[in-house]
Parts: structure tokens; C-alpha cells; sequence
């Protein structure tokens, strides 16, 4: 059967969608889009980089196992 666990209110390093946020932001941080148009391109570029493999990583690191 499955099990119930309670994470702590906030805990970054077991949430998944920190890391691919982390990921994101250094991407638009590398881009250094300073114009809206730039920065729009910018996170258009920046989504297709985080990949399906990524996110199945994210996953994995935070103890989601295989998925």
C-alpha cells in the first residue's frame, strides 16, 4: 500500500519545481535580455531548454523515484 508523509511547510531541495526554476532563471540570467521584446525571447529560449529528461531528474532528486 502506499504511504503518507508529511513534508515541512517549505523544503526547496524536495520540491521539484525549484530545481527546473533554478535552471530557468540561470538561463535568463545568461541571456541578459534588457528590453521586453529580449526578454520575452529570452523565456520562450529558456522553456524548450528544460527538457522532459530534466524534469524526470527533478523528479528523481527529490525522491519522487523512477517516474
Amino acid at each position: 500500500g502506499a504511504t503518507l508523509r508529511y513534508l515541512p511547510p517549505y523544503s526547496p531541495d524536495l520540491n521539484p519545481i525549484e530545481m527546473a526554476f533554478s535552471k530557468f532563471k540561470a538561463l535568463l540570467k545568461k541571456a541578459a535580455a534588457r528590453t521586453v521584446p529580449a526578454l520575452s525571447e529570452a523565456i520562450a529560449a529558456a522553456l524548450t531548454q528544460i527538457s522532459a529528461s530534466d524534469c524526470q531528474s527533478y523528479l528523481a532528486a527529490a525522491g519522487y523515484g523512477s517516474v
